[in-house]
């Protein structure tokens, strides 16, 4: 049950501090100030041998509303499943250090979510292009609508050919539901994982509004020479398997 001295959306952000993206970091911290209509605490999980938490600008571990919880390490899967351990509001996101929350994205994410009663919702993604400002809409595979459980699955006939049809940091999700799907222990793509959880165990709405900013720039995992390696078809096999058995295991409790 949310208290009012609670914040109403936690924000979890995995990182390695990197210096050449601790700019982007703040960019991310301003977006958080200006959102509109909604409380919120954001935790900051850094992990991996580069990730000295004294490298945070401290204009953001000032702020009361901001938890540092250094995960020297382990990776982005453990630290976005151990940074859960921290969050004291009833819903929860995640946003990647590169990136930024337009006004409204916990705001009208948060309100759908009390209006329903349903355990996800999701907005749009678009390609952020920070020296233009030009956004370009993602127009995923999952439809505009309220979905049952385990519908976004069918939204993703091959996952080799391409990636979950609904993105990891456009949910927001009951914080419950968040620590029971988790991310497994993924050294990538533990965010398809998440996603296809997420939305394999619980009914959710995806939103027309674009609520997320992804940053285009080439320092982009995905951006990388590797990125297609057998480790990424790995993690999407996985997600779609972990997918399609909470489809089929939520089916036989209604035979």
């Amino acid at each position: 049950m949310h208290t009012p001295n609670e914040p109403a959306v936690a924000v979890i952000t995995p990182t390695g501090l990197r210096p050449n993206r601790l700019p982007f970091l703040e960019e991310l911290y301003e977006s958080l100030l200006a959102q509109e209509g909604v409380t919120w605490e954001w935790i900051v999980a850094p992990n991996g041998p580069e990730a000295d938490p004294d490298l945070i600008p401290s204009v953001i571990t000032k702020d009361p509303r901001v938890s540092v919880v250094s995960r020297p390490g382990p990776g982005p899967a453990p630290a976005r499943n151990t940074a859960l351990n921290y969050v004291r509001a009833p819903r929860v996101a995640f946003a990647d250090d590169d990136d930024r929350l337009p006004p409204l994205s916990l705001a009208i994410r948060n309100e759908h979510a009390i209006s329903t009663g349903l355990h996800w919702v999701a907005g749009r993604s678009a390609d952020w292009h920070a020296e233009s400002g030009s956004l370009t809409t993602w127009m995923c595979p999952t439809p505009v609508g309220r979905h049952a459980a385990g519908d976004v699955w069918t939204f993703w006939p091959d996952p080799m050919a391409s990636k979950p049809p609904i993105g990891h940091c456009m949910l927001l999700t009951d914080t419950r539901l968040a620590r029971a799907v988790g991310h497994g222990g993924l050294h990538k793509g533990e965010d398809y994982k998440f996603a296809l959880g997420v939305c394999g165990r619980s009914d959710g709405l995806m939103l027309g509004d674009v609520v997320y900013h992804r940053r285009s720039h080439d320092q982009q995992w995905s951006s990388q020479s590797t990125y297609r390696d057998q480790v990424e078809f790995d993690a999407r096999r996985h997600a779609w398997l972990v997918g399609l058995a909470e489809r089929e295991l939520r089916a036989e409790q209604f035979v």
